[in-house]
């Protein structure tokens, strides 16, 4: 049944934004014209690294951007048919 909902979520729209208030990116699938809410924490993207070396929001989207088809694949993996109003990704999604 996962595999079935994977082939049916995509990712047609490449943007993505940072929400600082809650530590996410955020990004949208699609099944047909539905769009499907997402969030990955940035724990997922850059772990114990952040703000080390550059601000938080930068190394967020910049780790997202590099890692795009790993979390699109995971968002797939989570994807299911009951409707959550959003879904949250973790590191141990992205495994």
């Amino acid at each position: 049944m996962q595999m079935r909902n994977a082939v049916k979520l995509s990712f047609p729209n490449q943007s993505r934004s940072y929400d600082d208030v809650r530590r996410q990116v955020r990004f949208l699938g699609h099944v047909g014209m539905e769009s499907i809410p997402f969030r990955i924490d940035a724990d997922a993207l850059i772990g114990s690294i952040a703000g080390e070396t550059m601000p938080v929001e930068t190394a967020c989207l910049t780790a997202f951007d590099a890692r795009r088809s790993t979390i699109e694949r995971a968002a797939g993996r989570v994807y299911s048919d009951a409707r959550k109003s959003v879904y949250i990704l973790t590191a141990r999604d992205l495994q």
